[in-house]
């Protein structure tokens, strides 16, 4: 099995556990949609939005509202939500982009990888052939054939209409 190192996250892992940032899954409004922080859908239970800093086109993060660290501190009916909203997340994203695949899961805790150690959250990326390339690895840049704007307008529709 070969394995591609990232050493770059390294730095990025380490200043955000050095920066005490503002979580950016406590919403204390109760609006819908906003295109600015880039929420989909916002439930008294849960949080979908487009990840700022994406892997792919439609990469999506799928959150409880508490501000809990550990999976297992979620509650039932949260837990509930969130797997369903996995399931629509998928649905509306092979209607918009068509891919071949997908990688799902969460990394739970700084040692796992987690780039928002605080708030236990769920990633939902969509995934071609070839969506890989020698610019990441070489280059540190991701190629992505849409802004994160334009992402977040194509779903937003789909994720107002949802009924869970």
């Amino acid at each position: 099995m070969e394995r591609l190192y990232t050493p770059w996250r390294l730095s990025y892992i380490r200043e955000a556990a050095k920066k005490k940032m503002e979580c950016i899954f406590c919403v204390d409004d109760p609006s819908g949609p906003d295109r600015e922080r880039l929420i989909l859908r916002l439930s008294p239970r849960t949080i979908v939005m487009c990840n700022r800093f994406p892997y792919t086109n439609g990469h999506l993060l799928i959150a409880p509202r508490a501000h809990v660290s550990d999976f297992s501190e979620v509650d039932a009916e949260a837990t509930e939500e969130i797997f369903r909203l996995i399931q629509e997340s998928i649905k509306i994203l092979r209607k918009h982009y068509n891919p071949e695949g997908f990688n799902v899961g969460m990394n739970m805790g700084r040692v796992a990888g987690a780039g928002i150690e605080d708030h236990v959250h769920f990633h939902v990326l969509p995934r071609w052939a070839g969506d890989t390339n020698f610019m990441t690895p070489v280059s540190r840049v991701r190629v992505l054939p849409e802004t994160v704007e334009q992402t977040f307008d194509r779903l937003v529709g789909d994720f107002s209409r949802l009924e869970l």
